[in-house]
């Protein structure tokens, strides 16, 4: 009979050792680790597991937010796996939280080994569950257009298998261009919400003065100009899925209202003091570093837990060179859909040519130079010789050009210089243009345009 599998997670060398040496002596077998990232790795990875004991703060923190963030974690991926929580800040408030969260059991430290003892063989008799329980991923999940097989994608399509069934907040991270908004109509599309409202608001682009009445909506004759009672977007969203993108460009004022609704689910419209209850799943996403915006206080902690309880990171498209054939062959499809033109092919030489390419502005870079090119190559097979004057109008050397495109790890930087300076030329200096031929934003523009001392 196999011995008992118990997960440690605990930031205390010492309360790992006096853990794993009490329960070891007791027949159990033990995993220790000292973060809530360790416990998430070992949770995804072992099935084998048979109970948790997680404490409830990982930094110097005594709120024990951390271990409750870490439980709710645990119960999408292991709704099964029984959790005993612990902590040496116990309070009868932290415990109804835990519990409420899907804990079993609550201990206090210093603990009693004799009743540890006792609560780790009751939780696991009463609440433990057979090793054989079936966890495979529904075949029936729809990707919404979301393409790739290479490891990292198709690790995020079984994340995204696992919670989007779930309610749990999810926060979207990654470049400009790598697909957040995909990721968010998947979660929805594969949730029970998926025949409620699926509500998109592009945070970066809303001006802080019209936040309020944007978000909550408004009374007439609140403001100036409010001629008429307007709802707002999670009114608009009520029992659906709203995706707050460019969260990150939140100011601080706005956070604040922002939290306050996420928490206690109510909100006001702009005139009205009535309390309006809304039911919405929230995905956020942003290509900002919000743990860095938190150190530096532009970015509330607070709300950060509160929209990050599982956290999806997409790769850039240079980090997933596999995927890029079968993504030009679906934005070859989808161009002879929507222009009724005949589909062009990318003979080996092109496909490799594409595959070595910076793409500074990701999926949606490469989307735009592939109907380019079916557009202005009247061929029914691209070759490499084709494809060069397009990526390179500019007419240097063919081999400088692919020289300069070798994906070369120390290059990076280097490859995506010359992509800007080339369609700098091309264009006049007309950044619009620029940003728009390489599939960035202007703002992302600028910002490599500074980082790499590039004038017009």
């Amino acid at each position: 009979m196999e011995k008992p599998r118990i997960l440690i997670a605990d930031d205390d060398e010492g309360v790992r050792t006096s853990l794993r040496l009490l329960l070891h002596r007791t027949g159990y077998e033990v995993i220790a680790v000292p973060d809530a990232a360790g416990a998430m790795e070992m949770v995804r990875s072992d099935t084998h597991l048979d109970l948790a004991l997680l404490d409830m703060n990982f930094t110097r923190a005594t709120s024990g937010d951390e271990g409750l963030v870490l439980l709710r974690q645990i119960k999408i991926f292991r709704p099964e796996l029984p959790v005993i929580l612990m902590t040496a800040w116990a309070t009868i408030a932290l415990a109804v939280k835990g519990v409420q969260a899907g804990a079993v059991d609550f201990v206090s430290k210093p603990w009693d080994n004799r009743g540890l003892l006792l609560q780790i063989r009751s939780a696991i008799e009463v609440y433990g569950v057979p090793h054989n329980v079936n966890s495979d991923s529904i075949d029936s999940f729809d990707r919404c257009g979301i393409i790739g097989e290479s490891p990292r994608m198709l690790e995020i399509i079984e994340t995204l298998k696992k919670i989007a069934p779930t309610d749990a907040p999810v926060l979207i991270m990654g470049e400009n261009g790598t697909g957040k908004e995909l990721i968010a109509q998947a979660l929805h599309k594969n949730s029970a919400r998926c025949d409620r409202p699926f509500v998109k608001v592009n945070l970066g682009g809303m001006s802080s003065t019209l936040f309020e009445s944007e978000m909550f909506g408004h009374k007439k004759g609140a403001f100036t100009g409010a001629v008429s009672d307007r709802p707002g977007r999670f009114a608009a969203a009520d029992t659906g899925t709203i995706f707050l993108d460019e969260i990150g460009d939140l100011d601080l004022a706005s956070q604040v209202k922002m939290l306050r609704v996420l928490q206690e689910h109510t909100y006001e419209r702009l005139g009205d003091d009535r309390p309006r209850h809304v039911d919405v799943r929230v995905v956020c996403a942003t290509n900002a570093d919000l743990p860095s915006m938190v150190s530096s206080r532009t970015f509330r902690e607070d709300l950060f837990y509160r929209i990050n309880l599982i956290t999806i990171e997409l790769p850039p498209l240079r980090e997933r060179r596999s995927d890029i054939p079968e993504l030009v062959r679906f934005f070859v499809r989808q161009n002879s859909d929507e222009t009724g033109a005949k589909a062009s092919q990318f003979d080996d030489g092109a496909m490799d040519l594409l595959k070595k390419l910076p793409y500074p502005g990701n999926i949606r870079e490469l989307r735009n130079l592939v109907r380019k090119c079916v557009l202005l190559i009247d061929k029914e097979e691209i070759t490499a010789d084709d494809l060069l004057p397009v990526i390179n109008p500019a007419g240097v050397e063919a081999a400088s050009v692919e020289a300069t495109f070798l994906p070369d790890a120390n290059a990076l930087d280097n490859m995506q210089c010359a992509a800007i300076k080339s369609a700098l030329q091309i264009h006049g200096g007309n950044l619009s243009r620029v940003a728009a031929s390489l599939g960035i934003t202007r703002q992302t523009l600028y910002r490599r345009m500074e980082k790499y001392h590039i004038d017009r």
